[in-house]
């Protein structure tokens, strides 16, 4: 309701998985994003802690963003589990205890709109290799869209675009 509310599309849900429920919802701007309320794991602070990955949402205006976000998901609201929210070199930078956990980033906002980039959320996973994760990508179907030393963007056979980098991406 919260992202009807402030423009946001449900696209599909809630639905009822047990032990919880889920959304697949989009914000104003089109990126889709997914909710989840219930068990999520056993363990969450030590899941936490070592998740690989953060996500970084690639939108037109990062502060418009983070203030939708932020109104839906309750990020800063200091109830525990809640996030802390800067703004530092041009993204709004959300922490978790200290632990980057999503990056967001603008585009061109006085510019129109690109109908070839459409805002989206990005998986950022930390990996030992970045070349051998490329060629594993291409060898089961996917492809490299851009790779440098540090980072590559890759894309599964079915679509899905995420990025392996050699560095903590969390920091």
């Amino acid at each position: 309701a919260r992202t009807r509310e402030r423009g946001g599309t449900a696209a599909v849900g809630p639905l009822s998985f047990p032990p919880g429920r889920a959304a697949l919802l989009a914000d104003r701007d089109g990126a889709t994003f997914g909710i989840w309320q219930g068990e999520l794991v056993s363990n969450w602070e030590t899941w936490r802690r070592s998740a690989p990955t953060f996500i970084r949402l690639h939108t037109r205006n990062a502060f418009d963003s983070a203030i939708f976000y932020g109104e839906v998901l309750d990020w800063a609201t200091g109830a525990p589990g809640c996030c802390e929210v800067e703004y530092e070199g041009g993204e709004v930078v959300l922490r978790s205890q200290g632990d980057v956990v999503a990056r967001i980033d603008s585009g061109a906002v006085e510019a129109a709109p690109d109908p070839s980039v459409r805002p989206h959320w990005q998986v950022h996973f930390a990996v030992s290799d970045v070349a051998r994760c490329a060629r594993g990508a291409e060898k089961h179907g996917g492809s490299v869209l851009s790779e440098q030393a540090t980072e590559a963007v890759l894309r599964d056979p079915d679509g899905a675009q995420f990025t392996v980098t050699s560095r903590d991406p969390r920091g």
